[in-house]
């Protein structure tokens, strides 16, 4: 499959990508390289590789990163209540302690997070590392050794390597600088917030029977009210939810009722702040603009 076919592929699925991100994707899918999604919320980064997943036919496999994680929570746990009943079972009649250890901490008592279970598939599944700068710099760090060579190592079983290599996708939200050794090892690419075209064909894909005229409304509305000052620009995310909102009103054109489209912001704007910085007055100057 060459770039431009993944392209259409995506395109196929629902999702709308440029050139540069279609080229990134298909570098990172032949030289098996994670790729490294940056940019805003809401510009469609987790999308991308849920999107994959459907492209290839394969399991999305998510890791969703937060502060504090660790091994326990995305590698590997010991289910530590089932260990201690077959210990008592085992004393009781009256097992050897060598056998007792080598049953518990097999395989059948380990419990498999996201990095493990991806790398024991098959069939290569779709990775997903969602907003890697969420973690501890600590976690990036031990990343870097499982994204490197593929394999984990359990000190009481042995390494673990992988079955076949996941497409591995990291986001990021750039709430913290990540680390030049992870971006190394990644393909990178920047998700910016889709320019009029392409907000405007990632509309009509997701509602085909939308008139013209409000689809261009919507979009130009959308991408005038990124414009003002906001503390959380509506994504596509936002910006699909408020299409169906609009739908669902009746509305087919946003200069029709004022009292409507302005309770209908809640679907665009997430913040009270935000709310209050879009008042009636300035949501008809954008809506008169977007006509």
């Amino acid at each position: 499959m060459s770039w431009q076919e993944l392209k259409n592929k995506l395109s196929e699925h629902a999702y709308i990508a440029n050139n540069e991100l279609a080229m990134a994707l298909f570098i990172a899918r032949e030289l098996e390289r994670p790729i490294l999604l940056e940019g805003e919320a809401g510009v469609g980064k987790t999308q991308v590789a849920k999107t994959l997943s459907e492209v290839y036919e394969t399991e999305l496999i998510r890791l969703q990163c937060y502060e504090g994680l660790d091994s326990a929570a995305s590698i590997y746990e010991w289910n530590y209540q089932r260990q201690l009943l077959s210990i008592r079972a085992s004393v009781d009649t009256g097992s050897e302690l060598n056998d007792i250890e080598s049953r518990i901490f097999s395989r059948s008592y380990l419990m498999e997070r996201p990095l493990l279970r991806a790398i024991q598939q098959q069939r290569a599944p779709v990775l997903l590392i969602d907003e890697i700068d969420r973690a501890d710099e600590e976690f990036e760090a031990f990343l870097l050794e499982i994204l490197s060579d593929f394999q984990i190592t359990i000190p009481e079983i042995g390494t673990i390597s992988a079955t076949s290599k996941p497409i591995v996708v990291l986001t990021s939200n750039g709430t913290r600088n990540l680390s030049d050794a992870l971006r190394r090892r990644c393909i990178y690419n920047y998700v910016p917030y889709p320019d009029r075209k392409t907000e405007l064909a990632i509309l009509t894909k997701r509602f085909p029977r939308l008139s013209s005229n409000l689809a261009q409304q919507i979009v130009s509305f959308v991408q005038s009210i990124r414009k003002e000052d906001l503390e959380k620009k509506p994504g596509i995310a936002e910006m699909l939810d408020w299409t169906a909102a609009l739908s669902g009103l009746g509305i087919n054109d946003i200069t029709s009722d004022p009292e409507a489209l302005q309770a209908s912001l809640v679907c665009l704007l997430k913040t009270q702040a935000d709310l209050y910085s879009i008042p009636t007055e300035v949501s008809q100057r954008l809506a008169n603009g977007a006509a």
